[in-house]
């Protein structure tokens, strides 16, 4: 072979492997769909390779023959980067790609590609990723290309070789070209797929989650804690709960939240049990007609301040920065009590309108401020957003390390008459109503807090008190009730959770603690404590299904011991998707 000939088939080898390494480095740095595209463009568009009106590079050194041709040389010189210059950078010197050096085995062999034949593109971090691996199918694309491209070469009247080494080339290109096919099937494939699925998507910015809840629920025990005598029934009931989920976000950092229920859940309250503390955590109803539990939207200010709007189904316990119980805080998979969930406190304007603030001054430390009103959405009298119920929270959230987490939170709350909600329906009829059908204001103060021992073991607790005062005169229970008389109720909890107790994405909870009771008022009070007992064990038996088994018990149940114990067991299976 003549030394001119051996010149110039080094040089297509070279250009051929450059064009190897640059097409097979890109689509496995690609997105499948943009890979499949690229490779699309490179098996049936080689006219794009070869913009013949670009001027020549003369700061690059070309091999002769090829400089010398009528073929744009800088355009042959790009052959092996032009079709992933948006995403990789040319490189000239081997010290250039960080994560190659001397000691490589194949460091001599990328050198002179670099710096001799400036034929290799890093990425634009500075790497090459030589150990990455490719298909045969990649391999296959890549060649086929740069052999497609060579016999662009000889068909423009530039022969660099002889016709032995021109055959040679187009049996290489018939012996890759049954596997060319089969690649331009499946990419056909794939963007008819893709096409498919653009087309018919639900939504390109809205994802769509969905729960759906069976129960086995029943309470039993002797006689009601409501003073009427009569028994507690003690039938097994089967519930259900359904929740789609439509959550939207604009930016990547904001959402838009809409939630359909439709449920129907016995409400085991006043009258089942004759008391408001045996109250379950997922109850509500609605005859399993569908409504709109929750809209609202949600998004950052910048890093430190974020907002949440709520046009419906709004609570402080998901607006604001922490409610310090997030194992049991979730009512489908967390607690099966209402009062376990967490402080009652910020059951407080639940189901409103309103907005919250949060401002992060840094890690440890956050502030939280909302407004919510009850009936915000309804304009008559004693009603919208500041002429009827509402509830107004400011809380310091303060986490002095990765373990403990503690929480300072205050609510004013104002009930119009005939609508007191003091204690969140949680605890006694009294502590819920302390002075009956008359208007009522409260300060609540609650302290939370949250101590994980180990991954395995979360102990939090809160202490909530209240001062409700009266803003109308009035009789309550033929009791004369004046306007400012006041009346004093507490709570505290302590619960235990155990994560991931006998199998991942188990819990295992224990409650224990005093629901809401009137200690002091000028009105009534309730005689005695009451004991808020609880246990639940959350079983996965999968990714998307878990079985809960509970058991909740109330000792002296309305505050007064000689009601008798009461009890509610459930059976509770939520299915996600």
């Amino acid at each position: 072979m003549k030394p001119k000939t051996y010149s110039n088939l080094l040089t297509l080898n070279f250009a051929i492997f450059a064009s190897i390494i640059s097409i097979t480095t890109e689509a496995k740095a690609a997105p499948v769909s943009t890979k499949a595209e690229r490779l699309r463009k490179s098996l049936v568009t080689t006219e794009k390779v070869y913009p013949y009106s670009q001027k020549v590079n003369q700061n690059h050194q070309l091999p002769n023959q090829i400089s010398q041709n009528n073929i744009d040389s800088q355009t042959i010189y790009n052959h092996g980067t032009n079709l992933q210059k948006n995403e990789q950078s040319q490189v000239t010197s081997v010290s250039q790609l960080d994560d190659v050096s001397p000691g490589d085995w194949a460091f001599e062999a990328l050198q002179k590609l670099v710096e001799r034949y400036n034929c290799i593109s890093g990425y634009p971090n500075g790497t090459f990723r030589g150990n990455r691996a490719m298909t045969r199918y990649e391999f296959a694309a890549a060649l086929y290309a740069c052999l497609e491209d060579t016999v662009k070469i000889f068909t423009l009247g530039f022969n660099p070789a002889n016709q032995e080494d021109f055959n040679t080339l187009q049996r290489l290109q018939e012996e890759f070209s049954s596997e060319i096919a089969i690649l331009r099937g499946r990419v056909d494939n794939l963007e008819a797929r893709s096409a498919s699925l653009e087309t018919n998507q639900f939504s390109t910015t809205t994802k769509l989650r969905g729960v759906a809840v069976f129960s086995l629920n029943s309470a039993f025990g002797d006689e009601k804690a409501d003073g009427s005598g009569e028994d507690i029934e003690d039938n097994i009931v089967f519930n259900n709960r359904m929740r789609l989920n439509f959550d939207t976000s604009f930016t990547g950092k904001d959402l838009l939240k809409v939630r359909l229920d439709a449920l129907d859940i016995t409400t085991f309250g006043n009258d089942v049990t004759g008391t408001n503390m045996t109250r379950l955590a997922y109850e509500r109803n609605t005859n399993n007609q569908v409504d709109i539990g929750k809209l609202f939207y949600r998004f950052p200010i910048n890093k430190k301040l974020r907002f949440h709007i709520d046009a419906t189904g709004g609570r402080f316990n998901l607006n604001a920065s922490d409610n310090f119980n997030k194992l049991f805080a979730n009512p489908i998979i967390g607690s099966i009590s209402r009062f376990g969930r967490f402080n009652p406190i910020y059951i407080q304007g639940a189901l409103g309108a309103g907005i919250t603030a949060v401002y992060d001054f840094d890690k440890s430390l956050s502030l939280s401020l909302g407004y919510l009103a009850r009936n915000g959405d309804n304009p008559s009298n004693k009603n919208g957003l500041f002429d009827g119920s509402y509830a107004a929270l400011a809380q310091l959230a303060f986490k002095p390390s990765k373990k403990i987490d503690l929480g300072l939170t205050y609510v004013r709350a104002y009930y119009p008459g005939g609508r007191a909600f003091v204690s969140g329906a949680t605890g006694s009829r009294l502590a819920n109503a302390p002075f009956g059908r008359i208007a009522t204001s409260a300060d609540h103060f609650g302290f939370q807090s949250s101590f994980r021992l180990s991954k395995k073991a979360v102990i939090s607790g809160w202490a909530g008190l209240t001062n409700a005062q009266a803003q109308d005169d009035g009789v309550f229970n033929g009791v004369p009730v004046n306007e400012n008389d006041d009346a004093n109720i507490f709570n505290w909890a302590v619960t235990l959770g155990l994560p991931n107790l006998g199998k991942k994405g188990s819990l295992a909870g224990f409650v224990i603690g005093q629901p809401p009771t009137v200690t002091d008022s000028d009105s009534f009070e309730n005689e005695d404590k009451s004991w808020h007992l609880e246990s639940f064990y959350r079983y996965p038996v999968n990714d998307n299904i878990s079985i809960t088994p509970g058991l909740l018990v109330i000792l002296n149940p309305e505050g007064n011991d000689d009601n008798d114990a009461i009890y509610v067991g459930t059976l509770r299976t939520v299915f996600r998707f």
